[in-house]
């Protein structure tokens, strides 16, 4: 994994539906930094990751990174966990472990297992995890291939305390060894955050 320096925002918007969601959003974040993006429902926290992740245009602004590999794009360099879990309901838990390795290139299975405690349930079909279980797996993609920057949407969500404070942990490693974070949540994350990123509708709070 390439180290990425830095990621920086300027005057970004974004419009949706013909409707200003945010404008003039700028931030910096850099190697090991948490920034938690916060504000009510609607403002576009979800938006500004999917924008990150290549996934939407900006419709103003631009987005920049330092290091890292200048032969990926951003979002290419980013493990992002959305509300959707994003696995595979036919395949079993190791099955979309190993499906995630293949597609980003890398990783240890049996690690990323173990990171949110599923050994147990390596050969069951995804379709018969629970809502707790499935949001664990769809969190072991971050440690099945090394990303660089993880955005992460409210990623606490459905967990119950034992594998809330895995995250915890799997995070602070990340940190710890020049990752970078970005996560959007309503509730405490058990974490200190670098910065806090506070947007409400139509711009930036202050």
């Amino acid at each position: 994994m390439t180290p990425l320096r830095s990621v920086t925002a300027t005057s970004l918007a974004c419009y949706r539906g013909g409707r200003q969601v945010f404008s003039g959003l700028e931030f910096g974040l850099a190697a090991g930094q948490l920034m938690e993006v916060r504000g009510p429902n609607g403002t576009g926290k979800s938006s500004l990751l999917r924008m990150i992740a290549g996934l939407n245009e900006p419709s103003a602004g631009s987005l920049s990174f330092d290091g890292g590999d200048k032969d990926k794009t951003l979002g290419q360099q980013a493990h992002y966990i959305a509300h959707q879990d994003a696995i595979k309901p036919a395949l079993t838990v190791a099955e979309n472990l190993a499906f995630w390795q293949r597609y980003l290139g890398g990783g240890d299975v049996a690690q990323a297992l173990a990171v949110f405690a599923l050994e147990h349930l390596a050969a069951t079909p995804a379709a018969l995890l629970s809502a707790g279980q499935k949001r664990r797996l769809a969190l072991s993609r971050l440690a099945v291939s090394p990303r660089p920057l993880w955005l992460l949407d409210e990623p606490s969500v459905g967990l119950d305390e034992a594998s809330h404070q895995r995250l915890v942990a799997l995070v602070l490693n990340h940190l710890a060894a020049g990752g970078l974070v970005m996560a959007t949540t309503h509730v405490p994350l058990g974490l200190e955050p670098h910065h806090i990123l506070r947007i409400e509708a139509g711009r930036r709070a202050a």
